[in-house]
């Protein structure tokens, strides 16, 4: 990240962080609660999970970003972007979504699609994207070494 997290707004002490495989059942656990219509089974919670896991590997095909609540388990994440109600409000979901943004920049990504409620609209407009009537998208054109377009 660029902004410390005092100046980016976030609570003291709480740092995005790449997701690793041990962040996986707090991740879906997030998504269950806070992202999906209905919460999943304890099945469905164990598959999702253990799908996710082996793609958090560094070997795998998926990205994110979480922030740890000061008692250690999972506040904010991102890969589908959920806050824990009482971590809200913190800048903590901001965070990760810009330190993600970051990372997938120097990887070399151009294009970010993602599909946003309109409460969550106005934070990813933040960071470049644009309303559309089926998702929201960002496209980059990565600068050149030399300083001019790619």
């Amino acid at each position: 990240m660029t902004q410390s997290a005092a100046a980016s707004g976030t609570a003291a002490g709480c740092v995005p962080r790449p997701a690793s495989v041990d962040a996986a059942a707090g991740i879906t656990r997030l998504r269950s609660r806070f992202v999906l219509s209905e919460p999943l089974g304890a099945e469905w919670l164990g598959i999702c999970r253990d799908q996710l896991a082996s793609r958090l590997r560094p070997e795998g095909d998926a990205r994110a970003w979480v922030v740890d609540a000061p008692g250690g388990e999972l506040a904010a994440r991102i890969h589908v972007v959920a806050t824990e109600p009482a971590h809200q409000r913190r800048g903590l979901a901001r965070a990760a979504v810009s330190a993600l943004l970051e990372t997938l920049g120097r990887e070399g990504a151009t294009l970010y699609e993602l599909h946003a409620s309109v409460d969550a609209a106005p934070l990813y407009e933040e960071f470049g994207f644009a309303r559309d009537p089926a998702l929201m998208r960002m496209t980059r054109i990565p600068q050149a070494r030399d300083g001019g377009t790619g």
